[in-house]
């Protein structure tokens, strides 16, 4: 039975892993299925602190990067909110496409989103173009990362569960 439950969380953790490019949650979902194994002894605390401050590094690397690229490209706040607000629209209308689609969309999204909150704010195109270039850069570098992360949330969370 726990190989059984070891299997299963490792194989929601690697679903997890795959919407991460979608703006959604999967490292928080990641560490949620660790929590269980910690809970029931097969994931030690020292290794769940570890992750879980991967994770928490994770999604403040996210905003930083954004936002800081976005005014590096002549963006201010509402960049940064145009950006996260329009991924969330681009993934949601470009779920019909598997798999592909929702990604496209929140990467497309980002960058439209941004482009009209900061037109919306400065009234000058080609700044919000530049700004929507850089919010569209900071997301791909954060997404890579978050990325990452749940890559070494799988393999050490994952392994350690597998091979206890």
């Amino acid at each position: 039975m726990d190989t059984l439950l070891a299997l299963g969380a490792v194989a929601a953790m690697a679903v997890s892993l795959l919407i991460i490019p979608l703006g959604l949650p999967g490292l928080w979902i990641m560490i949620g299925i660790l929590s269980v194994g910690l809970i029931a002894g097969e994931i030690s605390l020292g290794l769940y602190g570890l992750l879980a401050g991967l994770v928490i590094g994770a999604e403040v690397a996210e905003w930083i990067t954004v936002e800081r690229l976005g005014r590096r490209f002549g963006g201010t706040n509402r960049t940064f909110w145009g950006a996260l607000a329009g991924g969330a629209v681009g993934a949601v209308i470009g779920a019909p496409v598997p798999i592909a689609g929702p990604v496209i969309g929140a990467f497309l999204g980002t960058l439209v989103g941004a482009i009209i909150a900061t037109w919306l704010h400065t009234r000058r195109f080609g700044t919000a173009v530049r700004a929507g270039w850089g919010a569209l850069l900071g997301r791909a570098c954060a997404t890579a990362t978050k990325v990452f992360v749940g890559l070494a949330i799988l393999i050490l969370g994952g392994g350690a569960w597998l091979l206890r």
